[in-house]
């Protein structure tokens, strides 16, 4: 079963048509990279498919639910508040620029959402996010702050925190694009360990070594898929 599934979408900016009939599935357990230059349109596909940015045409199911269409007039509507909700749990996001908030220590950027959000018993939360951190070799950086982090520990809490409410599919943009080839390396291993979960991951990428060892590769050029290849 499809986890994603993104159908004729397009996104303009002004007059600039940024995104061109991209359709796209993304199936339990599989590791799809995006690749192409800058400014063909790979981010704001990922921010179009987790409601960043608002599509002017297509739709976006995850799990078989409609999340996001444009109906016959263009005009763009939702799914329910309670089903959005629960669409949005099934999803994590990662940015190349971690997005981490800097007066946050490492635990609580983890736990910030799980509490806030989800509601969830802080002890809980705790506990998960220290089992995360554990698995990304973060264990003895929980109380530390991300000034006080390397790129590529920054990142790694960025997965942590995108894995802390267990969605079933990670969407990660350029997650490796600010780092050094080992740290490229290691935040790469982590991705590929969460398949073994049957989580899926959606990976833009410039790097053409990482992409290859993914499942399938689409190449995106000028807005439009310019090509698909299975590995």
């Amino acid at each position: 079963m499809s986890i994603l599934e993104i159908s004729h979408i397009e996104k303009s900016f002004g007059n600039v048509p940024v995104l061109k009939d991209i359709s796209l599935s993304v199936s339990d357990g599989e590791i799809l990279s995006i690749i192409g230059p800058s400014g063909s349109g790979k981010s704001t596909l990922l921010r179009c498919a987790t409601m960043l940015e608002t599509l002017d045409k297509g739709e976006v199911c995850y799990k078989g639910a409609r999340a996001v269409w444009a109906d016959g007039s263009g005009k763009v509507q939702f799914a329910p508040k309670k089903e959005l909700k629960e669409i949005q749990g099934l999803y994590g996001l990662v940015f190349q620029n971690f997005n981490l908030f800097p007066h946050y220590s490492v635990l609580k950027n983890i736990i910030d959402a799980p509490i806030h959000v989800q509601k969830r018993k802080k002890e809980e939360a705790v506990k998960e996010a220290r089992e995360l951190l554990k698995k990304m070799g973060l264990e003895d950086k929980a109380d530390a702050y991300p000034c006080q982090l390397s790129g590529g520990q920054c990142q790694r809490v960025a997965i942590a925190r995108a894995m802390a409410n267990d969605p079933e599919i990670l969407l990660a943009d350029e997650p490796t694009g600010a780092l050094d080839a080992e740290n490229s390396e290691r935040v790469f291993q982590i991705l590929l360990d969460l398949r073994k979960q049957e989580k899926a991951i959606v990976f833009v990428t410039h790097n053409m070594e990482l992409a290859k060892r993914c499942d399938t590769v689409y190449t995106m050029k000028d807005g439009c898929i310019a090509g698909i290849h299975t590995n």
